[in-house]
């Protein structure tokens, strides 16, 4: 495979064992920052979101590919190697492959490589510097260390989602979960932040080491200020909607045709709100002149804001604020996302070369440096796409040894 030469990572290699979305997307950071990342799969299926579609990839005719749009947004930049681990010779072959590489991540059950000899211990013991990343549920001990996990599970068991909708009494009012798998998500971010740091100490040390990352974990961390809330004011948060637990006005407002976001930050930001919103004296008067009275007054001073900005259009309102200084913005569709000058400006939308649909349409690694800049991203690849090469060139293995795992059912590709 050809590498960036620039790539921070460029020399480390992963053998990411993971499926579905917290340990995929920890790979595909480490490939987007130059390592190289072998993706192991299942022959015949592979990562469980490659058939979790629609919509999937078309090809150069418009036929619909196996590659689920799923798949795509968590497997850039990575090689696939279908093997069987179920069977000792497809076992044997990872473990090879383990004791070439720098880093493992696995989201099995717990314990469920052991039997594989694929567990940190059995691989650490010919291979002390490897750093090894397990990703769970609920982690490696504990009461609910055997239970599977789930982002939405998560997001209910760790707190996020009491935090998450409409008020209660208020209509639709629900616990409600986010738009994305954001457990999952931030817990691959911490995992490849762990396994930098790990890779660091090695450097210094030659020890490898065993990281455990479990997504209740990740979940009760990022709860950030409402944690903190609750763990100093001793008062259990409520759901709030689009409002802000400690800043007002920060929230979604209505406007006449549709609704847009006021995100004040400061005295003087709301202030400037005031000259603009034409609400002259709110900014003077003590119950709503600091943030900390307008918290306390809230529910005289939102009902005043949202009267007034229901008045106008959000493109309106949206440019006389930000002439102002003051933060606020449409809600923007996914459409009207991708088609903002801004997101358009910093290329966050990228297309390549895809063997399966002539080309695919990706998300950009939101990542800039300026000596070792993420790699251009390279197309999720197709199952076992790379089963043959990752064999000949890494272990060694001639076609015709290859051939004979292939009819066998061992490997696919």
């Amino acid at each position: 495979m050809t590498e960036q030469v620039t790539g921070a990572l460029t020399g480390i290699r992963v053998l990411d064992l993971s499926r579905v979305l917290a340990g995929p997307w920890c790979g595909q950071l480490l490939a987007d920052l130059g390592a190289e990342v072998i993706k192991v799969e299942r022959p015949g299926t592979g990562d469980d979101t490659r058939g979790w579609g629609p919509p999937f990839l078309a090809d150069a005719a418009g036929t619909p590919t196996r590659e689920s749009a799923y798949y795509l947004c968590a497997n850039r930049g990575k090689r696939s190697l279908a093997v069987d681990l179920a069977d000792p010779q497809g076992q044997a072959l990872v473990r090879d492959l383990a004791a070439r590489s720098d880093v493992v991540i696995e989201n099995f059950k717990v314990g469920g490589l052991a039997r594989y000899g694929l567990d940190y211990d059995s691989l650490a013991a010919t291979s002390p510097g490897i750093v090894y990343c397990s990703i769970t549920g609920f982690g490696q001990d504990g009461p609910y260390a055997s239970r599977p996990g789930y982002d939405v599970l998560i997001q209910a068991m760790g707190g996020l989602m009491s935090l998450t909708g409409q008020p209660e009494g208020s209509p639709g009012a629900e616990p409600m979960k986010t738009g994305v798998a954001v457990a999952d998500l931030f817990t691959g971010v911490y995992a490849s932040t762990a396994i930098l740091a790990a890779l660091r100490h090695r450097d210094r040390t030659g020890e490898g080491q065993y990281i455990d990352m479990a997504l209740l974990d990740v979940q009760v961390s990022m709860l950030a200020n409402q944690a903190s809330n609750y763990l100093v004011g001793e008062t259990v948060p409520r759901r709030a909607g689009n409002a802000h637990p400690n800043i007002v006005p920060y929230q979604v407002f209505a406007t006449a045709d549709g609704h847009m976001v006021l995100a004040v930050g400061n005295d003087g930001q709301f202030r400037r709100f005031c000259d603009v919103a034409g609400l002259a004296g709110y900014a003077d008067d003590p119950a709503f002149a600091t943030n900390t009275a307008r918290v306390a007054h809230r529910g005289e001073l939102v009902p005043v804001i949202a009267e007034r900005l229901a008045r106008g259009a959000t493109a309106e309102w949206v440019s006389a604020l930000q002439a102002a200084g003051v933060p606020c913005g449409p809600i923007n569709t996914m459409d009207a996302v991708f088609a903002d000058p801004q997101v358009r400006h910093r290329g966050m939308q990228v297309r390549v070369p895809h063997e399966a649909g002539g080309h695919v349409d990706l998300v950009r690694c939101p990542i800039r440096m300026s000596a070792t800049p993420p790699r251009t991203a390279a197309a999720p690849p197709q199952l076992g796409e790379h089963t043959r090469a990752v064999l000949a060139d890494e272990l060694g293995l001639d076609d015709a040894a290859i051939a004979r795992l292939v009819e066998a059912g061992i490997v696919q590709g």
